[in-house]
């Protein structure tokens, strides 16, 4: 008895000493309980919009990848630059026929398939083939471009095709120069699209790059008729290169 006694007294002790402890520590996890059940959650990141620039870009990735252009020699720079100056005359509603983009990439050989007339919206490549340009501009590589009559250099930039007609050179299709100060001489220098012969396989067999025009986009005769009904009547095509020159002065690229 004396025992038990001894002991509750002990317990009671205790419980008195730690009581206030082990209320304190109640209360604490209790109050961090509740505070945890009542805190505000965090927002979710919020994701930043894609600009239209951004979206047309991807778009134009895209395209390039799913078309494997890469593999036939088309840079990828050369298509996105080619790509937004479609779209630019595509806002502007300066394309009747907005279903082809054709490009010519004249940082690629002259003894390469260098124009590429693609079907934008079946994703296809209508046809890729040889191109010339002009005789000043250089030899295998162009390097030099201008926009002044009687140079016989090719000129860089956007252009609109306009009609086809029968001349010297047999089926030729007009082009509009749509850059002030790049190429907006084309017609008063008679830049046209042609055949002819000192383009192609055939030509390079015995040579050992592509003939060069006056300036003209001159293309194999054979592909004369195919290239020309595929991109007359109001669609983009964009003469290429890298120079310097020419990508900082581009309104189109620039704006």
């Amino acid at each position: 008895m004396k025992f038990l006694k001894s002991v509750s007294a002990g317990v009671l002790l205790l419980l008195f000493v730690g009581w206030p402890v082990l209320m304190s520590g109640t209360r604490q996890q209790g109050r961090k309980t509740v505070e945890a059940a009542t805190a505000t959650p965090s927002a979710p990141p919020v994701s930043t919009p894609l600009s239209p620039e951004m979206l047309s870009e991807l778009e134009a990735i895209s395209l390039y990848d799913t078309m494997h252009l890469k593999r036939l020699g088309l840079s990828k720079k050369a298509f996105l630059f080619a790509w937004k100056g479609y779209k630019h005359l595509l806002q502007k509603r300066r394309l009747n026929n907005d279903d082809v983009l054709s490009i010519c990439d004249f940082s690629q050989s002259s003894r390469r398939k260098r124009m590429y007339i693609i079907d934008v919206a079946k994703k296809k490549l209508l046809l890729r083939t040889y191109v010339a340009h002009g005789r000043n501009s250089g030899g295998e590589y162009a390097r030099s471009f201008s926009n002044k009559p009687e140079s016989h250099k090719s000129s860089l930039g956007f252009y609109v095709t306009r009609n086809s007609y029968y001349g010297g050179h047999g089926l030729a299709l007009e082009l509009d120069g749509i850059e002030k100060g790049i190429n907006d001489r084309a017609n008063a220098r008679n830049i046209v699209v042609h055949g002819s012969e000192y383009v192609g396989a055939g030509y390079l067999r015995s040579n050992r790059y592509s003939g060069r025009s006056f300036g003209c986009p001159a293309v194999p005769k054979k592909d004369t008729d195919k290239v020309i009904k595929n991109i007359k009547g109001g669609s983009c095509l964009f003469i290429y290169h890298p120079t310097t020159h020419y990508l900082s002065k581009s309104t189109i690229l620039n704006g």
